[in-house]
């Protein structure tokens, strides 16, 4: 169990990463980054050693999204407002650039429709192959493959005009 603890601690980055991507709330992805790493402890005995944890807990994360979306549906509840935590740490003219550049990204994957968002998030951001996220996400990989590029195609629509 201490292996599998010590693995999801360096894996903490990459979820955040999807969890921004899917929740496209600060606090909602943090909150769903936790969701998955208990669920993940909770259920570290269905895990298989050898084979992909990160696979293994995108999906865990997927799940917990789905649950979480179809939660807030029915009860209507917010948690917190997007302007809550946009200053925090920021420091120095390079990194507000980095941030600001980050942000534009981030903004241009939001308005992404679902579907395309999280194949861009699974396939560019986190660099599973088409196979594993067609996998991840119960798709065949040709939908997979549509679903990216017009994402792809998207983003960098949105990008050019921010330009």
């Amino acid at each position: 169990m201490d292996s599998i603890r010590r693995q999801i601690v360096e894996f903490l980055p990459r979820l955040r990463r999807l969890a921004r991507a899917l929740a496209r709330d600060p606090a909602d992805a943090d909150d769903l980054v936790q969701l998955t790493v208990e669920r993940a402890l909770a259920r570290g005995a269905q895990w298989s050693p050898g084979t992909r944890l990160d696979s293994w807990m995108f999906k865990i994360m997927k799940n917990a999204w789905i649950d979480e979306t179809r939660a807030r549906s029915r009860q209507g509840r917010i948690f917190v407002g997007d302007e809550a935590g946009q200053a925090v740490g920021f420091d120095g003219g390079g990194a507000m650039q980095a941030r600001l550049e980050a942000a534009e990204v981030e903004r241009a994957m939001a308005r992404l429709p679902q579907d395309q968002r999280l194949a861009v998030a699974l396939v560019l951001v986190e660099g599973l192959s088409y196979k594993e996220a067609a996998r991840l996400l119960e798709i065949p990989e040709g939908t997979l493959t549509s679903r990216l590029v017009r994402g792809r195609a998207a983003l960098l629509a949105q990008l050019e005009e921010v330009a």
